[in-house]
């Protein structure tokens, strides 16, 4: 696929390096010289330099027969209009936008083709605001992710001296929970990936991934952990779009405060916020922390545009007796360094990004895509077409399925009702496959699977 990446920045520079290892031909524009040799010399892909929504440079990106557009550049404007060009003057069939601001994403109906012509949003606020806030919703959780619209969830969970199941094989699951079925995908061990079975048992500071129906997500955790209380008190660390969207989001259900640096910028924030308390001072104020009752507070989740003082206030709300901790890290070096510290979950909007791109360049009729163990591997709703004779998966058996290696398929929704999957499943047509790849460089191979033969009508 010929795919042009508009920005080179922390966004654009994720992206490719995702993309490029997948046999794509990525070109890559900014107006950064610097910023393009210095990716050009880590990866293979070719860069343009100049503005990314002037004509003449899309040309020489090669616009004209590009497959993709990924406009991903800092400015919400420079995307729009980079869209508008690709679909007026070379016709491009995908054009993907990068549109924080909600001045824009409020009205929809700009971005339809009669008007601004963007086929898929991309608001990566919006997208790391969700994902805490089911983090929150779902206590004691390393990540909760969607599929089936909700139905279906992909749960990431560190076993716990203690629970149920550890120290027992995974063949002992269903005796604990009659009536409940999740199946476990993968279990990460000391950084190291394994394909569980039957008689894999379950250690302590295990990784543990497993799927179930969302409506069962917390008796499969109480297996595995000591369920956390429920959260009531948030403490927020930054008045940002993320903050104040996350803030808003929360300040229904539980009692949330929220630190803004900014005199400004909270003043701002006490207007637009229902029920949130906004506090002026610094997230890394260890007085204020305290003034604060930091010790009573169940997650403190710190959300500024500053890795490091994102980094050194959950070390030091953590260090005072916050229950759960949180800090957004965009630097990804970080992100391992930090979480096998004090910090309970980094969170990396990178990988939350390229999560929503990827399913729509994945091969194959590919619904929802989730990167993770930063990017070393994917969780894939694919769905079935075609018949016995057009398809490699439609109408044969879990078994029968020459899956890559590290590969497994978890989960199944067929109209709404959840399967979790045997070994003995039969796929059918227009069922939403859940599969869970160790090794993401497998992904092609999957994406062939779910490919429909030329014969199919």
């Amino acid at each position: 696929m010929k795919i042009l990446i508009l920005g080179a920045s922390q966004v654009g520079s994720t992206v490719a390096a995702n993309l490029v290892n997948e046999a794509n031909d990525i070109t890559v524009v900014d107006r950064d010289v610097n910023q393009l040799r210095n990716l050009q010399d880590h990866l293979d892909i070719r860069g343009v330099v100049g503005h990314a929504s002037y004509p003449e440079i899309l040309a020489q990106a090669g616009a004209e027969d590009a497959d993709m557009i990924l406009a991903v550049t800092n400015s919400d404007e420079v995307n729009m209009v980079a869209c508008q060009i690709a679909y007026t003057l070379f016709h491009t069939p995908t054009k993907i936008a990068r549109v924080r601001s909600s001045e824009y994403l409020d009205f929809k109906q700009i971005f339809a083709q009669d008007a601004c012509p963007v086929d898929v949003l991309i608001s990566p606020e919006q997208l790391v605001t969700t994902y805490i806030q089911r983090l929150i919703e779902t206590p004691g959780t390393l990540q909760v992710l969607d599929f089936a619209e909700g139905k279906i969830r992909l749960v990431a969970v560190k076993a716990y001296y203690g629970g149920p199941l550890v120290g027992h094989a995974l063949r002992e699951l269903p005796n604990h929970m009659p009536g409940i079925e999740t199946r476990v995908a993968a279990i990460f061990r000391r950084d190291r990936a394994i394909a569980p079975d039957g008689n894999t048992v379950i250690e302590a500071d295990d990784e543990v991934f497993f799927v179930a129906a969302a409506e069962h997500i917390q008796s499969v955790m109480g297996e595995l952990r000591k369920l956390d209380r429920a959260v009531r008190r948030v403490l927020l660390g930054g008045g940002g779009n993320i903050g104040q969207r996350l803030a808003s989001a929360l300040e229904a259900k539980y009692n949330v405060k929220l630190i803004e640096h900014s005199l400004e910028r909270a003043k701002d924030l006490s207007h637009k916020l229902n029920k949130t308390i906004v506090l002026q001072g610094d997230a890394a104020d260890e007085d204020l922390l305290r003034e604060e009752n930091i010790d009573n507070t169940d997650v403190f989740c710190a959300v500024t545009n500053d890795d490091q003082i994102n980094i050194l206030s959950a070390m030091l709300a953590k260090r005072m007796g916050a229950r759960k901790v949180m800090a957004l890290i965009n630097r990804s070096a970080y992100v391992d360094l930090v979480q096998s510290s004090m910090i309970d979950i980094a969170i990396s909007p990178d990988q939350t990004t390229i999560s929503s791109l990827l399913a729509h360049i994945r091969r194959g009729d590919v619904a929802v895509v989730h990167s993770l163990r930063r990017g070393a591997a994917e969780a894939i709703e694919a769905i079935a077409h075609g018949d016995q004779r057009t398809s490699k998966v439609v109408g044969r058996r879990v078994e029968e399925i020459k899956l890559p290696q590290g590969a497994s398929i978890d989960a199944i929704l067929r109209g709404d009702k959840v399967i979790i999957a045997h070994h003995d499943t039969v796929i059918e047509a227009d069922d939403h496959v859940i599969l869970f790849l160790i090794d993401k460089k497998r992904v092609p191979e999957v994406e062939r699977l779910f490919q429909v033969g030329v014969t199919f009508l």
